[in-house]
């Protein structure tokens, strides 16, 4: 079906989002019942997009297309790599709000915070004593 520039004909009946393609509205759909159609034959875990799973396979083969120019290490994920080239470019995006100490990685900032809050979720299962990291 062809549509005019900005229509989109095909609405989600659950939260009204709108769509220009039928397929695009299938795949959203996905989201509100929660199906995962596409099904990883190793391992039998499951996906809601088959792109996904396409990604998710590489683990399996050890494929990995994404390649820094820099250093040469590859990874099986495009957000993989973007995720390293950090390191090269020094880019520290994720700021603590309470020292203002800048961290490259979400995850570091989200561990740092255990500073400020005093949070210890790990415990040693020989002393059970708790502790910030793993």
């Amino acid at each position: 079906m062809h549509s005019h520039r900005g229509e989109e004909p095909y609405v989600c009946e659950v939260c009204y989002l709108s769509f220009r393609q039928k397929g695009n509205l299938y795949k959203h759909v996905l989201i509100h019942t929660g199906e995962k159609p596409h099904l990883c034959e190793i391992c039998n875990k499951s996906f809601r997009r088959k792109d996904d799973l396409h990604k998710h396979l590489r683990y399996h083969t050890g494929e990995k297309p994404h390649v820094c120019e820099v250093c040469m290490k590859t990874f099986s994920q495009k957000s993989h790599l973007n995720k390293h080239m950090l390191i090269h470019t020094g880019e520290k995006p994720h700021v603590c709000e309470v020292c203002k100490k800048t961290f490259s990685q979400k995850c570091s900032l989200k561990e740092h915070m255990r500073i400020h809050t005093g949070e210890k979720p790990y415990v040693c299962e020989v002393c059970s004593k708790t502790c910030r990291q793993k």
